[in-house]
């Protein structure tokens, strides 16, 4: 019997081998001291020749070279670059893998109004796409459902780990609403022009929205908790402020509708996702204190009369007026593509906004948006250590080469699938 089991065993290991995805990392077990770097802090601040001690996860010490003694394991890093790991918002990371094959689909729930659903429940920690990731510094996500008028409830994730109990930063840090479109692209496919026309069915389709949420707010009020609605339920931290309402909506009209909306309902916490032409309302957002998840800076205009290079600096705009702007990824191709977060952090860089302004983007910002800088999102005393080295200039594609990742001190792999056919036909057609 037992010589049976051992054949099978050595048959399923070269399979299991292969398909196994990167082990998650061990708890750190001794102090790290990252020496001779230049720091990018991640809030605006650059510490050139820096060192960095971090212990049980979390940074001890941050500053210029010999303003802390070395403990622990050194790590030499002269002439190399020191992040904060890269975050990104607004995902569907861990929700899908193979968006063809439905099975592997778990981003989107039946039905309009799904404020109850909670897309950490979904997350596949073991994702092929999650890990190809890490090798360009993205190491913290929010796990975002799509679909319906209200999405559902978004998580933040760190992309190391065995499940997604193991993976959760903050459960259920906001409800996701798809504001209606106040205009409208002709379905070609139906003989309609193709051009944008006006949404015949939008005041109906806010005025649902509005109602829905106003019988949220009766709903709470009931004292019979125990026949409670779930959906209003779920709405419960919005209306009190321990949860954020990020509201996706892209037009000038419509955002200034969704300010009187956040103001009528008494929504403490918003932020607008996508946002494409909040640079026109930028006083107002402001004045409002509504930050911006801005989508990807790697697109095309929206409009015929906009600027060739609108997507490049919009995020310079906004900044400009004192609103708080982080990058998201959303559009096609949005998990894959989640990765080009630190490239178009760049591209912001290249077309006007100081470099390390543009880091926030990505780092600080994204932190504080999603309500997680007092954890993470820059290298500071206290924080958990979450960062990485990189040879060169993480925010350029051509030096974007890590060598090292650490996610709350714990050294991960920077292997991924991708990683390893690299390495495979690197070597067959080097031969």
């Amino acid at each position: 019997m037992k010589k049976i089991i051992f054949i099978i065993a050595l048959l399923i290991l070269p399979f299991g081998k292969t398909m196994a995805q990167q082990t998650p990392a061990k708890v750190q077990s001794e102090a790290i001291t990252i020496t001779g770097a230049t720091a990018h802090i991640g809030n605006g601040e650059v510490v050139e020749n820096s060192i960095i001690i971090f212990e049980n996860g979390k940074i001890t010490d941050v500053g210029a070279s010999g303003s802390a003694t070395p403990k622990g394991k050194i790590i030499d890093a002269s002439g190399k670059h020191l992040y904060p790991g890269f975050i990104a918002p607004n995902s569907t990371l861990g929700l899908v893998e193979i968006a063809a094959v439905r099975a592997s689909s778990d981003d989107t729930e039946l039905g309009s109004y799904n404020p109850h659903i909670r897309s950490i429940i979904a997350y596949n920690a073991e994702s092929k796409i999650v890990e190809s990731m890490r090798p360009n510094g993205v190491l913290i996500a929010q796990v975002t459902p799509r679909g319906g008028r209200i999405s559902g409830t978004s998580s933040i994730v760190q992309l190391d780990a065995w499940n997604w109990e193991d993976a959760a930063i903050k459960l259920d840090d906001g409800v996701h609403i798809n504001w209606p479109d106040s205009y409208t692209r002709g379905r070609w496919w139906l003989g309609e022009e193709p051009g944008l026309k006006p949404n015949k069915e939008y005041t109906k389709q806010t005025k649902e929205l509005k109602e829905f949420v106003l019988e949220a707010k009766a709903s709470l009020k009931a004292k019979d908790i125990a026949n409670k609605n779930l959906p209003h339920y779920a709405m419960k931290g919005v209306f009190e402020g321990s949860k954020t309402l990020f509201i996706h909506v892209s037009a000038e009209k419509a955002i200034l509708e969704v300010l009187s909306f956040s103001k009528e309902y008494g929504i403490q916490k918003t932020v607008i996702v996508g946002g494409d032409e909040a640079y026109k309302v930028a006083s107002q957002l402001k004045q409002n204190n509504i930050s911006v998840l801005l989508k990807r800076t790697h697109t095309t205009p929206n409009y015929e009369d906009d600027d060739y290079d609108q997507p490049y600096k919009n995020a310079k705009l906004l900044m400009d007026a004192g609103v708080l702007v982080a990058l998201q990824n959303s559009g096609g191709m949005e998990r894959s593509n989640a990765r080009n977060l630190p490239f178009q952090a760049g591209t912001v860089a290249a077309h006007g906004l100081d470099k390390e302004k543009a880091l926030q983007l990505i780092t600080g910002n994204s932190a504080k948006i999603l309500g997680i800088d007092t954890i993470t999102g820059t290298l500071e005393k206290g924080k958990e250590a979450t960062l990485f080295i990189s040879i060169g200039d993480a925010l350029d594609m051509r030096t974007n080469q890590l060598e090292k990742a650490f996610i709350q001190g714990r050294e991960i792999s920077l292997e991924s699938h991708q990683t390893k056919l690299w390495k495979r036909y690197s070597n067959k057609y080097g031969q």
